[in-house]
């Protein structure tokens, strides 16, 4: 029979009872001390111990926060619907965060500068090339470039390295790479884009300063701050984008910058100060796609005026790649807010040049109203940007144009949106007998859609107290 082997003490093979066994050869005073030391931590143990139970006691009591989705695709007025309700909401937030989207539109300038330069460069480009070839593109009629216009590409090019100095503070390396090449073989870049883990806001706000007022917290003093570029380049901007070849060259290569979330060309005195300070509106129109999903919580008074709500604002991306993350979030939701950008009717999806925007608006709608995890949620539709189609159809682009079952209706914004409107009902009552909630939408205007908002917050409120059988 074989020696029985001697069982080892625990200490030996549990690290972690050999971590905090006392040390060998201890004296009385040292364990003393220890002893003290092992009862202290656990009364700072046990006192965190007592207020998260405090906290979670206090969580199950107060009302359950309402929670809102906003969905649509790319560019569809999402985060500038966001961005109203920290305006009426949450003033003070907004107020702090004017400083970072100061860098964000002085961005924005420098990207509507970058497309014109493309644009040219398209442009150069076909003038280079032999006649016959030339004659082939008849989409493309050849514009000269003048001897302004080149000169102005020249003097614009420090806007590159303002861009890079940006960029780098967002914390998107490699995203860009500016160069100083010439126009003709300037590489088009695609727009900018931060993941919505990213403390961007963060990055251009001053931290010594107490004062939330936006003039103490830019660093005006800072020698790299791109505002003194942007300022030093202001008028060659502006012959830039008011010069008539430049303006024939984009409506030959449809491209509307006036349409584009970030547009601030017309603005361009104003937004170049040395001592630029956004304001609400231009702060609405600024435009930093985000990836991921972004939540923002805030808490709002009931129109009884007696008891608050946490709202919950969930924020996620609408091209197509990050459509499928939607559904992960239809099971918990106490209203889905679905913008839908009308104005774009006479446009296709960028990551897919086939499909028209309107189309693809539609396709979405009835993917949501369709989806039984959202039988019992409030659905809210955002017929957006009503502004820009307002200003299409007035300029004469026809909606029957690109949706044929319009016909030979009015092209007037009234008769459009009547019809457009009635075809988003039609898609719910297929699918849903939910009441139908639609609004005309003009996200970047504060006034109307502050009413919007306001009239959104009170029927959720209202629906919340009913759940609770707080009210009839």
């Amino acid at each position: 029979m074989p020696a029985r082997v001697p069982r080892r003490p625990m200490e030996d093979i549990d690290p972690f009872a050999n971590a905090i066994a006392p040390p060998q050869n201890e004296s009385p005073a040292e364990q003393e001390l220890r002893i003290q030391k092992e009862r202290a931590a656990k009364q700072v143990s046990d006192a965190i111990d007592a207020e998260l139970s405090r906290e979670q006691a206090y969580e199950k009591k107060r009302p359950k926060a309402v929670k809102i989705l906003l969905l649509g695709q790319s560019e569809s007025g999402k985060s500038t619907t966001l961005k109203n309700f920290q305006l009426l909401y949450e003033p003070k937030t907004f107020r702090a965060e004017r400083a970072s989207w100061r860098a964000i539109i002085q961005l924005n300038v420098v990207r509507s500068i970058q497309i014109i330069l493309d644009a040219m460069a398209r442009a150069q480009n076909l003038n280079d090339r032999p006649p016959s070839a030339r004659s082939s593109i008849s989409s493309h009629d050849s514009l000269r470039l003048d001897a302004e216009l080149i000169g102005l590409n020249t003097r614009l090019l420090p806007l590159l390295e303002v861009e890079k100095s940006l960029m780098k503070r967002l914390s998107i390396p490699g995203e860009w790479e500016a160069t100083t090449r010439p126009l003709t073989s300037r590489r088009r870049q695609g727009e900018i884009a931060v993941n919505s883990t990213v403390a961007w806001k963060g990055a251009f706000t001053r931290t010594d300063r107490e004062s939330i007022d936006t003039d103490h917290l830019v660093d005006w003093d800072d020698p790299e701050d791109p505002g003194v570029v942007l300022h030093a380049c202001r008028e060659d901007m502006k012959r830039l984008w008011e010069h008539p070849t430049v303006q024939a060259i984009l409506e030959k290569q449809s491209i509307r910058l006036q349409e584009q979330a970030g547009f601030f060309l017309d603005s361009i005195e104003e937004v170049t100060s040395l001592r630029y300070v956004p304001t609400d509106d231009h702060i609405l129109k600024a435009r930093l796609k985000t990836l991921g999903v972004s939540e923002h919580r805030m808490r709002l008074t009931d129109p009884t005026g007696g008891m608050s709500r946490d709202f919950r604002i969930f924020d996620v991306g609408g091209t197509r790649s990050l459509r499928s993350a939607w559904v992960s979030y239809f099971d918990d939701m106490d209203a889905i807010i679905f913008l839908a950008p009308i104005s774009a009717f006479d446009q296709v999806l960028t990551e897919d040049p086939t499909v028209n925007r309107l189309a693809d608006s539609y396709q979405l709608w009835t993917t949501i109203v369709s989806n039984k995890l959202l039988q019992k949620t409030n659905l809210i539709l955002f017929l957006n940007k009503v502004d820009i189609m307002h200003a299409k159809l007035a300029s004469g682009i026809r909606l029957s144009d690109f949706v044929d079952s319009y016909g030979r209706r009015p092209n007037d914004f009234d008769s459009a949106s009547r019809y457009l409107k009635k075809q988003f009902q039609s898609i719910l009552k297929q699918h849903s007998p939910r009441i139908f909630y639609c609004h005309l939408t003009n996200a970047i205007d504060t006034k109307s859609t502050k009413y919007v908002l306001a009239g959104i917050k009170d029927m959720l409120m209202r629906f919340h107290l009913q759940e609770s059988h707080l009210i009839l």
